[in-house]
């Protein structure tokens, strides 16, 4: 009688390119997308970050070549003073979307100042590509544009939101709707920068006046229009919630990162 040849089985499941890559397998990938960045930013004791956004398609030469410059200054300057922190944690990281323009000038800033600093980045058609002032470390690709928001808003103790287009809007106005309806748990000092920007492209008192928000949502959030009032603003708004009040988040002891605890 012949010898049974031993069948060929699949490889274990999360090791099997074609079950992770299909329709059974999204679970997975977008619980891979909560918990690798976790890991990593546990790994790297990053507690907490501030985000900039604004558009891929700034450069450093061009007609809001401006915005550029002063988002890399911002950024350094908020890194060194995050730097100078006593504090075994990485406080206050600057976070992109990982891309060129706004956010390859906020990067640059942070990795001026010598500091880690992250790259949130997704696979898009055009433009977006890592650029090479993100930590590698901190370098993470995503799939999942709901997944990215996550990461994008739940370290966050700040935003920096500067000139960008659909992308840019898309995010603030969803940070600002999560922000407004406190399902966040937490204070986001918001800085709208480039007033002459922001006023032409979002009217803001057109929504108050037509009653689709109230007068008291425009304190959400600050205008700056140079890196020396941005740095300010921030630096003021992180140390009076995160650094003065009795028992301030961050401590060695603390879980990292400081993700929401809201349970609305």
């Amino acid at each position: 009688m012949a010898e049974m040849k031993r069948p060929q089985c699949a490889p274990l499941a999360y090791k099997n390119p074609e079950f992770l890559e299909s329709r059974d397998g999204r679970a997975v990938r977008i619980l891979s997308e909560f918990l690798y960045p976790l890991s990593q930013f546990r790994k790297e004791r990053i507690y907490d970050t501030v985000v900039f956004f604004g558009s891929a398609r700034i450069s450093q030469e061009g007609p809001l070549s401006r915005y550029y410059h002063e988002a890399r200054e911002l950024a350094r300057r908020l890194s060194e003073w995050s730097e100078s922190l006593k504090n075994s944690n990485r406080r206050f990281v600057i976070c992109t979307g990982g891309g060129p323009g706004i956010m390859e000038a906020a990067n640059r800033g942070a990795h001026d100042a010598g500091v880690r600093t992250i790259g949130l980045n997704i696979g898009l058609p055009m433009e977006q590509y890592p650029n090479p002032y993100i930590t590698p470390e901190l370098c993470m690709e995503f799939r999942y544009f709901f997944m990215r928001k996550f990461w994008f808003a739940y370290p966050a103790k700040a935003l920096v939101v500067f000139p960008g287009g659909f992308g840019t809007l898309d995010e603030l106005f969803e940070l600002l709707t999560l922000v407004q309806t406190n399902k966040l748990g937490k204070k986001i000092v918001i800085v709208l920068y480039g007033s002459e920007y922001w006023r032409e492209v979002v009217n803001f008192d057109a929504l108050v006046k037509f009653g689709t928000i109230s007068r008291e949502d425009l304190d959400l959030f600050e205008w700056a229009d140079e890196p020396e009032s941005a740095f300010r603003i921030l630096r003021d708004g992180l140390t009076r919630y995160y650094l003065e009040v009795k028992g301030a988040p961050g401590g060695p002891e603390e879980e990292l990162p400081a993700i929401s605890t809201a349970n609305r």
